[in-house]
């Protein structure tokens, strides 16, 4: 107001009230001035407190936006992360993963070139593998041997490493080829897994293989990788290195799949093999038993009915002959019918009590048969001191005795025939001292009886000779492969017999003979077997009611021929619905029941069963008829309420002895 008054005054001379006025002003002035000196200390210390106070401030707000930076990167990167992850999941193909990670990892990072490098199959050298700019001028080479320098270290570093400017994989990964400066190269490794490496332990247990993964950032400006990207490429490498593990294995199950898909087929294709070699050897059974063993069997049961009838000695001898010749020929069907129907293909020994010296005089009889037409003369001469009863399997020591002497009379052209058979422990050479472990320590239980067959007085001149003892000469070598099949089949049942054979040579190296040590059951034990005679008369069983079914035409009018020798009275079936017809017509007339168990629709067992449940005092006793002499098939035989067994082919001694035992058993009187 002071400036304005004075202000004022200057356009002319001042009147009283304008002095006045003034004056006032001034005077105002001059007491707002005085006023002010008077409260200016007091404020100073209030301005510097509000001073300082803006100076905290300030910097509280500057930490402020460093924290919120910081979580803005930590989100940028974890939003990266996310993103590169998902992108890297999206699918579960090896090269998929690899070229998608590039892609991405360049996107986020604005790189110049990014690049992975894997190991060959044997780990010695590491190729370019996957690259995202590629450039086919490069003078540089698509491979690093694994012991270059930053390769190792970069194996042995868990985390992301820099590397030099004249690194080698700087280079090969840079896109571009040489010449042109590079910007900041970082590498870091990613674990390749597969699933044997975590067989028998962790990965961290096993060499595992490493890939490197490059990345090359651009040469036009000076940046250079910070903390936070090299830990997202971190993180980026172990997600890698999950996915391609994840897709090895899903790799390896595919073709895991693909081969047991390759080995469902095969077991198919076996088991269909299996199943028509099994039709056929159904096929094979059915043709034998048919064609073969049934006829044999009928020849046999023929034989032994003429047998009884021949009083002549001569013809007897002939007879005799004949029908062990045939019981060989039809052991030898069954053995082949019992290995095709037995799965584990072995044979089972049928151990029983026979007659030594009797077994002997019917070998040496065919024996000198066989002589006589080959031109050779025969001499038996048999220790007196051997047991008379044994226990063994009696058919197929014949067996093996006739194809003895069948292999020496075909090997050689002339001579004789010296068959001695004799105690192991009396008058044995050294052979027998080497066979020792089938000599039982207790004399009284079991004896060694050696069966020597030697050529005597034969002749080698001739080219003929030689051309048959070139295979006994491939018969002595050591070796088995040259050995002959007959010989080793010989051999091997044998030795399930408990027993050794071996060849004799001549000082040429020639068959001459050939020798068989068996081991036999003897003693006290055997004198509760009955070896009754074989006295078939017919007032023994006369007026006896047997009923016999059977479902083969031939068979069943021998066996029936067979029981009327014996007196009985036979009324035959062929079948067992027949054979339950018959039983209940005949009000339980029939002592007897012979089943054959192989009958179709209806089998032997079933019908045995069926008669059995009745449970009735009086009901017939029942005799199976059988093929094989397996266990298990006479165990079913008891199972099923049989009362006795016998085994075709039936001879006439046979199935008196067998009527007899059956009878004895149930207390009938004969």
């Amino acid at each position: 107001m002071t400036h304005l008054l004075n202000a004022y005054s200057y356009h002319g001379p001042p009147s009283f009230h304008l002095l006045l006025s003034i004056t006032v002003a001034k005077f105002l002035t001059a007491l707002v001035s005085c006023a002010t000196a008077l409260t200016l200390p007091p404020l100073i210390p209030l301005l510097l407190k509000i001073k300082v106070r803006e100076l905290f401030l300030r910097q509280n707000v500057m930490e402020l936006g460093q924290e919120v930076g910081i979580m803005k990167k930590q989100k940028e990167a974890s939003w990266h992360v996310r993103m590169l992850t998902r992108e890297i999941r999206k699918s579960l193909d090896k090269h998929t993963i690899l070229y998608t990670t590039l892609v991405e990892l360049s996107k986020a990072f604005d790189l110049h070139n990014c690049a992975v490098w894997m190991p060959n199959e044997d780990r010695r050298e590491m190729y370019l593998t996957h690259e995202l700019k590629s450039d086919s001028g490069k003078s540089f080479h698509n491979s690093i041997p694994v012991i270059d320098p930053d390769v190792l270290e970069i194996r042995k570093t868990k985390g992301v490493k820099i590397l030099r400017p004249e690194s080698k994989l700087g280079a090969g990964s840079s896109g571009g080829g040489s010449g042109k400066e590079l910007g900041a190269v970082a590498a870091i490794r990613m674990p390749m897994l597969h699933v044997s490496n975590f067989k028998g332990g962790t990965p961290e247990l096993v060499d595992t293989c490493y890939a490197i993964l490059v990345l090359v950032l651009p040469s036009s400006n000076s940046r250079v990788w910070t903390k936070q990207e090299m830990e997202i490429v971190e993180v980026v490498a172990d997600q890698v290195a999950v996915a391609l593990s994840h897709a090895s294995v899903l790799e390896e199950s595919h073709l895991m799949r693909q081969k047991l898909e390759e080995q469902n087929r095969a077991l198919q294709q076996s088991q269909k093999n299996a199943m028509m070699a099994s039709q056929a050897r159904k096929s094979f059974q059915t043709v034998m038993s048919h064609g073969l063993r049934r006829p044999m069997h009928s020849v046999v049961g023929m034989l032994s009915l003429f047998q009884d009838g021949i009083t002549r000695p001569e013809q007897k001898i002939i007879g005799d002959t004949m029908l062990k010749v045939g019981n060989v020929l039809s052991s030898l069907v069954n053995d082949v019918m019992d290995i095709s129907d037995n799965k584990k293909g072995g044979l089972q020994l049928e151990m029983k009590p026979f007659l030594l010296h009797s077994m002997l005089r019917e070998a040496a009889s065919i024996a000198k048969c066989l002589c006589v037409y080959e031109g050779f003369g025969f001499e038996i001469n048999v220790q007196k001191s051997l047991p008379e009863k044994v226990l063994g399997d009696e058919a197929r020591t014949f067996q093996v005795i006739m194809h003895i002497i069948g292999y020496l009379l075909n090997t050689c052209d002339r001579g004789k025939l010296a068959f001695r058979v004799l105690l192991a422990s009396d008058g044995g050479d050294k052979d027998d001292k080497k066979l020792g472990v089938w000599r039982s320590s207790s004399q009284v239980e079991y004896v060694n009886i050696k069966f020597d067959f030697q050529i005597t007085g034969s002749s080698e001149s001739d080219e003929s000779i030689s051309t048959k003892q070139h295979s006994s000469r491939r018969l002595y070598h050591n070796s088995e492969s040259k050995e002959g099949l007959s010989f080793n089949m010989c051999r091997k049942l044998v030795q399930i017999m408990q027993g050794n054979i071996w060849i004799s040579p001549n000082s040429d190296g020639l068959v001459q003979g050939m020798s068989l040590l068996l081991k036999f059951q003897t003693g006290p034990s055997l004198e509760r077997y009955i070896f009754a005679p074989k006295d078939s008369s017919n007032s023994q069983f006369r007026g006896l009611k047997i009923l016999l079914a059977d479902d083969d035409g031939l068979n069943r009018i021998v066996t029936k021929k067979l029981l009327e020798k014996l007196g009985c009275q036979v009324t035959a079936v062929t079948s067992g619905f027949e054979c339950l017809s018959a039983i209940s017509s005949s009000a339980n007339s029939f002592k007897i029941i012979m089943l054959d168990i192989h009958m179709p629709e209806m089998d032997g067992f079933e019908v045995a069963t069926r008669i059995r449940k009745f449970n009735g005092p009086n009901w017939p006793l029942i005799i199976a008829v059988i093929a094989n002499a397996e266990d298990q098939v006479k165990d079913r035989c008891v199972l099923a309420g049989m009362n006795g067994v016998i085994r075709k082919p039936i001879l006439l001694h046979q199935i008196a002895d067998e009527l007899r035992t059956v009878l004895q058993r149930a207390g009938e009187k004969l």
